[in-house]
């Protein structure tokens, strides 16, 4: 019945299910399009679901109105999350993989291991607080961090800027980002901001400019750095 938490081992489905509604909205509502577009599953598929996991408990679901999690579905979207983001981490950091690589890598692995694995690779790596791509580890109790990074094109002109992270969601753009050495930790500059067509240029530590189009400046996030 709605409300009752599952005790049993969730599907890889499920697990994809809950992170989806963690990414798009954290502690708000997901509408069924949003995690439709997110998953690339019918939005008919996705009904049925967040019915199903409504009657484990996961999350709260309202027709047309949305999915938010409940205090467990919380928690095992950042379980998952977790486990992803160190694996991308073990990847990178020991098995020679490139940054655009660990994503899909890690979304196929996370659901093989367990949580003794999972403690065991933190333990190896260190305990890093954030993955290759930049994005906040959550800790083995669920707490993460809160980021208060903004969209590089959000930045004002003359303004002195590190790069916090940058998004993983697509290949090219790490290509793109990775060739020129824009990577989280590296300091940036804004010199101009076109509002016309969203292209920001900035220049790097090395005295480079670079010209970045909307969908760059989009998927790269920035913090603000004291004048030095």
């Amino acid at each position: 019945m709605p409300g009752t938490e599952t005790t049993r081992p969730l599907s890889s489905s499920i697990g994809d299910y809950l992170k989806a509604i963690w990414a798009l909205a954290g502690t708000g509502s997901a509408s069924t399009t949003e995690v439709s577009g997110h998953l690339s599953v019918a939005p008919a598929s996705v009904t049925n679901m967040l019915g199903r996991l409504q009657e484990m408990g996961l999350v709260r679901y309202e027709r047309y109105r949305g999915a938010s999690l409940t205090g467990r579905g919380r928690e095992e979207a950042l379980r998952l999350v977790r486990r992803h983001r160190l694996i991308e981490s073990f990847l990178l950091g020991h098995l020679g993989y490139s940054w655009q690589e660990v994503h899909d890598e890690a979304e196929r692995l996370e659901h093989a291991v367990s949580d003794e694995f999972t403690e065991r690779l933190a333990e190896l790596l260190g305990h890093p607080a954030h993955d290759p791509h930049g994005d906040p580890i959550p800790a083995a109790d669920g707490t993460l961090e809160p980021d208060d990074s903004l969209p590089l094109g959000e930045a004002g002109v003359g303004g002195r800027v590190r790069i916090s992270k940058v998004s993983d969601e697509s290949i090219p753009v790490l290509d793109y980002l990775g060739e020129r050495g824009l990577v989280p930790g590296r300091l940036l500059i804004i010199r101009e901001v076109r509002h016309l067509d969203g292209v920001v240029t900035v220049e790097d530590e090395g005295g480079e400019t670079h010209a970045l189009g909307g969908p760059l400046t989009r998927a790269v996030f920035v913090r603000e750095e004291a004048a030095g």
